[in-house]
């Protein structure tokens, strides 16, 4: 009911309606977001319970948290997040036990193929911005927690409307940054980073990086985020290997999940997203830092580490690198190799 009531407000667009600090009587409201009188008398309590408006007598405004993430246009607009549960997952997961008997996904298409892969209006509206709001919000922590001045350049595989490395390359002088995405998304890639001020600075290399045997070079720093929990562990480390000989010497590779602990007792949420993976893909699930560990230096990789962080997509990244005996270029600060 919480959920539901979250996400009717955001459809309603309840909360652009009241950005900037705008008051508005239950008649006015009602006539705000065109309802009728009785629902408005309903609907009003409810967001005000949530805590995501604030009422003062008679007039109603935003909560401090719904002006900052759930109007539109803000840099961390949220909302695409809300409307893709509300329209697609929700209905998967109404067929749970379904998926848990079968071991079949009830969203992905039967064909084998992901729901990346669509191109039509609801996936570019809703699940585009959905992943860019979760991407924003890791590499916003990403870069509090890890100091990027030891790289130059960045390819984030996988890495949808480009939300990690805009974080980044706004924090880091002289950092770009690359998403390596399907083709149908490297123009949302490119959108999303002039409207940030960073053309020229972040841009999109259409590719498949299941399918295309090797992946683009020339990086000292390479994202994977969100993306391990989508494959099953073959070519979850099939992926680790392409990034491994793609990486410049003495580059790194970052891994960023909601992990589970070593033990897969939780947390919440990471063993959430795993049953989502059953869900929505054919494919998947979420591991631990131990487990991504092992994968890691299986391929090659060394000086593994694990940075800890708050997300909406992630709590942490496990850290490997490629090693040369050398140091990357600039690499005096704390994240050099």
């Amino acid at each position: 009911m919480s959920f539901k009531t979250f996400a009717a407000a955001v459809e309603l667009d309840v909360f652009t309606k009241l950005a900037g600090g705008r008051e508005v009587t239950l008649p006015e409201f009602a006539q705000l977001v065109d309802l009728q009188e009785r629902p408005t008398r309903l609907l009003l309590p409810a967001l005000v319970s949530l805590k995501l408006l604030e009422k003062k007598g008679e007039f109603y405004r935003n909560s401090a948290v719904a002006e900052e993430f759930l109007v539109n246009d803000k840099p961390y607009f949220f909302g695409g997040f809300v409307q893709f549960y509300s329209h697609a997952l929700y209905q998967g997961w109404e067929h749970l036990v379904g998926a848990l008997r079968a071991n079949t996904p009830v969203l992905a298409p039967p064909d084998g193929d992901t729901v990346f892969g669509s191109e039509d209006d609801f996936m570019i509206r809703y699940f585009w911005e959905a992943m860019h709001a979760l991407a924003g919000f890791t590499g916003l922590a990403l870069s509090e927690a890890y100091d990027f001045s030891a790289h130059q350049r960045v390819l984030d595989v996988g890495g949808g409307s480009g939300g990690i490395p805009i974080e980044l390359c706004r924090r880091v002088p002289g950092l770009t940054g690359t998403v390596y995405e399907l083709p149908h998304v490297c123009p949302i890639v490119e959108e999303k980073a002039a409207a940030a001020g960073l053309a020229g600075v972040v841009g999109a290399q259409a590719g498949d990086f299941t399918k295309d045997e090797r992946l683009p070079s020339g990086y000292d720093a390479m994202i994977l985020s969100q993306v391990l929990h989508v494959l099953d562990e073959e070519n979850g480390r099939a992926l680790l290997k392409k990034c491994y000989d793609a990486l410049e010497p003495g580059g790194a590779v970052f891994v960023c999940e909601l992990l589970l602990d070593a033990d897969r007792s939780g947390p919440a949420p990471a063993a959430l997203m795993g049953l989502n993976m059953l869900i929505a893909h054919h494919g998947g699930e979420n591991y631990s830092d131990q487990e991504y560990r092992t994968w890691l230096a299986e391929a090659g990789f060394v000086d593994l580490e694990v940075v800890r962080f708050e997300a909406a997509g992630a709590t942490g990244a496990v850290i490997g690198r490629k090693g040369t005996g050398h140091r990357v270029i600039g690499s005096e600060g704390t994240g050099g190799v």
